[in-house]
């Protein structure tokens, strides 16, 4: 990509907050953005090969979303955890395995995609998320749900398709949680801990795709005070 191109899309950018750079063969978080750490506000470069995030992000103090879905990224650098008003960040289909500890310290984020990526374990240190409302690890290849889940502020939860056989009750201690995502895993009914039905705020717990008939669950005690948060919640969409 030419110069000229780059300089006139940093022009743009500082006047409207704005830097989106899509699809164009980048290798390398463009330096060039380092000019503009006062103004960003929002940066997609998403569908490029970038394979590092550089520790100068940190210095984006503005930012609040951050798209970077679709890249080569195997990690993110510990200054990530600078960006104190970051509301959105999308890292979908990069070959992420951790996060930094210091992810915990985005205390403004609401949105965490992370689906595509190459999670083996549940992510840690993500309760400190007080705002965080989706937290997305579908396609990923966790095998279990801790206890430390319980600690998540999550409204939305989705691990769709990973290969979770081990589901802890803690995380019907979620204090926010209102949609679980599990479809396509490897879950018995077996497996399925009773307090999601009957003690948590759980109102669409989507399990299709498991080593069990969807049916089955009306075996399990306390599937009709599941049924009537179900209920409740669809009329007031409705």
């Amino acid at each position: 990509m030419g110069n000229s191109a780059l300089k006139s899309h940093l022009e743009t950018s500082q006047k409207t907050g704005v830097f989106q750079l899509t699809a164009k063969g980048l290798q390398e978080f463009p330096e060039e953005l380092q000019r503009l750490t006062a103004n960003l506000r929002t940066v997609d470069l998403s569908g490029n090969k970038i394979e590092v995030l550089p520790a100068s992000v940190g210095n984006f103090l503005h930012l609040k979303s951050l798209t970077l879905n679709s890249n080569k990224l195997t990690g993110l650098p510990a200054e990530i955890g600078k960006l104190k008003k970051l509301e959105t960040l999308s890292l979908n289909g990069n070959q992420i395995q951790q996060l930094p500890p210091t992810l915990g310290q985005l205390k403004a984020l609401r949105t965490l995609n992370l689906s595509g990526n190459q999670f083996t374990e549940f992510p840690a240190g993500l309760g400190t998320l007080r705002l965080l409302d989706l937290l997305d690890l579908s396609r990923n290849r966790i095998q279990s749900v801790p206890a430390a889940v319980s600690e998540l502020q999550a409204i939305e939860i989705n691990l769709n398709q990973n290969q979770i056989s081990v589901l802890s009750a803690e995380v019907s201690r979620c204090p926010r949680l209102k949609v679980l995502r599990l479809e396509e895993n490897c879950l018995e009914l077996s497996s399925i801990p009773e307090s999601i039905l009957t003690e948590s705020q759980v109102s669409l717990f989507s399990v299709e795709g498991n080593l069990f008939e969807v049916k089955k669950l009306r075996e399990l005690g306390g599937y009709e005070k599941y049924m009537e948060r179900f209920t409740a919640t669809k009329k007031k969409f409705a």
